[in-house]
């Protein structure tokens, strides 16, 4: 079981109990056609006949293998394995003493998780990360038989996992649609949390379409049903004993759930699966750019006319979408016709369309619409390297509360852009915006700067709040500023 870092906030529910008695404190005298119509009571799914039914297509996995444990900073480690860091921590204690470097080791591997039969020959699906550095995979049904499975392969951007087994007749489950899925909806999860197998857990649809900072580009179905370690990889079921989705990862500040589950939708599910059947392997479609949420003070300096879309930050050079003409600053509202809403919708159809697919990108640029074609690459298979850049000055936008120059050739090379200016201080409403020294201004609103020229003659035609593209590390995000009032 994956545990979503703790940088995802958790919000506070909304009290019920507020609009029961706004309800209560209605008049009497409300004729009853204007009183809106009740909600229909509809009784708790009978999981007990589901789980009987299905119950017995739901396998308990168990793994043994070996990993390779380095002290090597480029070194990767299996999310919530604490046997690697104690190793870890040994080799490094070992090689300051002793010296030498890149020291390692290997270590032994165990695990348990779940999975669900999709055919009656022994296809099984699970998670990725269930048979991560496995040499040996026992499925147990729930008859007590056991088998050694063999893995067909993996997709560890979206967590997918197909085995097989050497067994007939089997039971399998049924497979719903994600999309009919309605927040509220009862669904309920079959697993092994902590090894206890076929243990059942019930919730509702918590949201949809949720995005985690993963880097998957899964559209992730959020559930209150109470999903732990060793949940990985065991089915999510709806009302009428449909798979819907693929448990895969919990929000836990202590390792255990605590009210935040995340399903891999089925149908995304069985795309990889039909993929890793096929080749052994599956593949994702690479765009180049990376985006950001667009808010209601974005859709103003940008002259959108709703806060939706994805504004994109930054295209790497050489990439599809750069190759395309995308820009930093272009708000993208739909891919394919599909709407673009959140800035994660535009990850989700990247990384399940295939490399080479050609896609129509509707963009909002210079206050208008356009469409422009992008084919896909592969993902894992771009690269570029910055080109150089200007000479140092130095200036103020009063108005603001900026104080640039320009960066110097070996500043563009350590961001990684061959536009920007440096923030040298930030007074007034950049500081209330929450700028700082040593930030870099890429662009205002949405037309790169090099100059101080170009950031003079971009301000002379703001008469509000201006969106700036900002880098500061290795993060990009857009800041909007309003200038100050007393400012001359």
């Amino acid at each position: 079981m994956n545990f979503i870092t703790p940088a995802i906030t958790a919000g506070l529910l909304a009290a019920a109990l507020g609009s029961a008695a706004v309800a209560m404190a209605a008049p009497a005298a409300t004729p009853a056609s204007e009183a809106p119509s009740s909600v229909a009571i509809v009784g708790v799914p009978d999981f007990s006949q589901i789980t009987r039914r299905y119950g017995p297509a739901v396998v308990n996995i168990s793994i043994s293998g070996m990993r390779q444990v380095s002290v090597s900073p480029d070194a990767a480690d299996t999310p919530g394995d604490d046997s690697g860091d104690s190793v870890q921590q040994f080799l490094r204690r070992f090689q300051q003493e002793f010296g030498g470097a890149g020291a390692s080791m290997q270590i032994p591997v165990r695990g348990q998780g779940s999975g669900f039969i999709l055919s009656e020959d022994g296809l099984i699906l699970t998670n990725a990360h269930v048979i991560a550095n496995a040499s040996d995979v026992v499925v147990k049904l729930t008859d007590r038989r056991e088998f050694h499975a063999r893995v067909i392969g993996s997709d560890r951007k979206t967590d997918i996992a197909v085995l097989k087994i050497d067994a007939h007749r089997l039971p399998t489950v049924r497979i719903g649609n994600p999309a009919d899925l309605q927040v509220g909806e009862w669904v309920f999860a079959i697993g092994s949390p902590f090894g206890f197998e076929n243990s059942v857990s019930a919730g509702v649809v918590s949201a949809k379409g949720r995005s985690l900072p993963d880097g998957s580009g899964v559209p992730f179905i959020q559930t209150d049903a109470a999903v732990n370690p060793g949940n990985s990889g065991g089915p999510l079921f709806n009302a009428r004993g449909e798979v819907v989705g693929i448990n895969s990862q919990i929000y836990s500040r202590t390792g255990g759930f605590q009210g935040l589950s995340f399903a891999i939708p089925i149908d995304l599910a069985l795309k990889i699966q039909q993929q890793i059947a096929a080749t052994g392997h599956a593949t994702h479609g690479m765009l180049g750019v990376t985006v950001q949420e667009v808010n209601q003070s974005l859709a103003d300096a940008f002259r959108l006319p709703a806060p939706a879309g994805a504004i994109i930050l930054d295209v790497i050079p050489g990439s599809p979408g750069a190759k395309a003409g995308l820009l930093p600053s272009d708000v993208i509202l739909g891919v394919d016709d599909t709407p673009i809403t959140a800035a994660g919708d535009v990850q989700t159809l990247v990384t399940m369309a295939r490399p080479g697919q050609r896609l129509q990108f509707e963009v909002w640029r210079d206050g208008q619409a356009r469409r422009l074609p992008v084919i896909l690459g592969e993902a894992g298979k771009a690269s570029s390297s910055p080109p150089p850049a200007p000479a140092p000055d130095t200036s103020t936008l009063h108005q603001f509360g900026l104080q640039l120059r320009p960066l110097q050739a070996v500043e563009h090379l350590a961001i990684g852009s061959a536009t920007g200016l440096l923030v040298e201080s930030a007074t007034g409403p950049a500081r209330a915006a929450g700028m700082q020294a040593g930030d870099v201004v890429l662009s205002i609103n949405g037309k790169p700067v090099s100059s101080l020229d170009q950031a003079r003659a971009i301000v002379k035609t703001v008469t509000g709040t201006v969106a700036l593209l900002v880098q500061r590390g290795g993060d990009r995000q857009y800041v909007t500023v309003a200038p100050s009032t007393t400012a001359k």
